[in-house]
């Protein structure tokens, strides 16, 4: 194994017992009595893991953690606490402590906690070597996701590195962007689990009594119409993995619930005693700020952490417009199978133009949702810009302005597409069509805000607003 671990504890007694277990497990081990020498031992054997007393007489361990970061970032902290620290053990995860243990220390727990520091750093290793290969190596899909974007590239490359670890993974979004495509690639890639379960449960969509026990199961009598045992999703998802959608949606109650099966993979289901076994991968995926529900109260802070092992962010599609046309062909494919006599072969370029322009706030979802409507309404085999819906058939028309000598608003497109023509003239009107509001302006004009506020600036309209 030959990793060197130092154990830094002013306790004999513990610092000794450490030093037994991790010894007996194969490991490397050196230890230290205080945070003095520790930094002098990490300077000279450079420990790759190192297992700190939070409480210790001059330097503490909060203190010794941020010198190692400041000095040795690469070496991984463990921090050992009493019951009544845990917030400060909570804080120092924050300043970059990889977990922390409480007292007294149970074997098993470091045991597992060295675990997943090995995965991680295998994790890491590996993702280095996805992203050399990614380097050389562009797709336009994986699994049943769909896009040749740098950022799309960087998700498969994460996905390949995480998915043979049990680490927990979070995934944010907006709604519409495919979360749930990267929870299902992520469970189809990881040779372990996936032939076995994967569920999903929306949990915005139950009331927390319900959710609980959706999640947890319930015994007969539990409560009111439980007339039969019945198993939770956790159960049903044992060997494999459950995505959680919408956890920001968990309740104070129900996230504790949830910490303990990430912590140490048990639960009881509503109204029995009997403590449940489980082995589940969990994902967790939210629209959420989960920083902003843990400044409100809303959201604990050692489950975000306990959840954020891995975190997966998927772009909106306005950020990767570049991969509409792949997605419009894949819908097209899609969506003809399933139309009656539908042979639709393509899309215009008017159409897609149309496409391209728009931001769709809805995402690929939104998207799909375009493209089966023009299948399904279209008479030709090609998508035409009039098979669209009609807020994209006027997407960037300056409505209602009046017709000037050199331009033509019956044929006027977006203000790119008329910028032969006075460009001062053009954004004067539309101000004046939205009463001086910037942002109905810009929107109408098809610019943001930022880009309308400097032309504004170039043409002197600043001033005259």
């Amino acid at each position: 194994m030959d990793r060197h671990i130092l154990v830094v504890d002013d306790e004999p007694l513990t610092r000794g017992s450490l030093y037994e277990v991790l010894k007996f497990e194969g490991y490397r081990v050196t230890t230290a009595n205080d945070g003095v020498e520790a930094l002098e031992s990490i300077r000279k054997s450079q420990p790759e893991i190192v297992i700190a007393d939070l409480k210790m007489p001059g330097m503490d361990g909060l203190s010794l953690l941020r010198k190692i970061k400041a000095e040795h970032s690469e070496t991984v902290v463990v921090l050992i606490t009493g019951y009544g620290t845990i917030e400060t053990a909570v804080e120092a995860m924050k300043e970059g402590a990889f977990d922390y243990i409480t007292k007294p220390i149970v074997d098993g727990e470091i045991k597992v906690v060295i675990q997943k520091i090995l995965n991680q750093q295998k994790l890491m290793e590996e993702n280095r070597y996805l992203r050399e290969r990614l380097a050389t190596t562009t797709r336009q899909r994986f699994h049943n996701i769909i896009g040749e974007d740098p950022k799309m590239q960087r998700i498969y490359a994460m996905i390949e590195a995480v998915a043979d670890t049990n680490a927990t993974i979070l995934l944010h979004g907006g709604s519409g962007t495919g979360k749930r495509l990267v929870a299902h690639a992520i469970h189809n890639s990881d040779h372990s689990r996936r032939d076995r379960p994967f569920i999903e449960v929306s949990c915005g969509a139950l009331p927390e009594t319900l959710l609980e026990s959706e999640l947890f199961g319930h015994i007969r009598g539990s409560f009111t119409n439980a007339i039969r045992d019945r198993e939770g999703r956790f159960q049903l998802a044992h060997g494999g993995t459950i995505l959680l959608d919408e956890i920001d949606a968990f309740s104070p109650n129900l996230q504790v619930k949830l910490l303990r099966v990430l912590q140490d993979g048990e639960f009881e289901r509503v109204g029995d005693a009997r403590t449940q076994k489980v082995d589940v991968r969990v994902i967790a995926a939210t629209n959420q700020d989960l920083n902003a529900a843990i400044k409100k109260g809303a959201f604990r802070e050692d489950l975000y952490y306990r959840l954020n092992v891995i975190s997966i962010y998927i772009p909106p599609l306005k950020e990767r417009k570049g991969d509409i046309p792949l997605l419009v062909e894949h819908f097209l494919e899609k969506h003809n199978q399933v139309a009656n006599n539908k042979k639709v072969t393509g899309i215009s370029k008017e159409a897609m133009e149309a496409l391209l322009e728009y931001d769709w706030p809805g995402n690929i979802r939104e998207l799909e949702n375009v493209v089966e409507r023009a299948v399904i309404l279209t008479r030709g085999t090609t998508i035409e810009k009039q098979d669209l819906p009609e807020f994209l058939q006027k997407a960037g028309v300056l409505p209602g302005l009046k017709a000037q000598s050199s331009y033509d608003n019956s044929g006027a497109g977006l203000l790119k597409e008329a910028l032969k023509d006075p460009e001062r003239q053009i954004i004067q009107q539309a101000l004046e069509q939205a009463n001086g509001n910037r942002k109905n302006a810009a929107q109408t004009l098809g610019i943001n805000r930022t880009t309308l506020y400097n032309k504004m600036k170039r043409y002197g309209l600043l001033n005259e607003r």
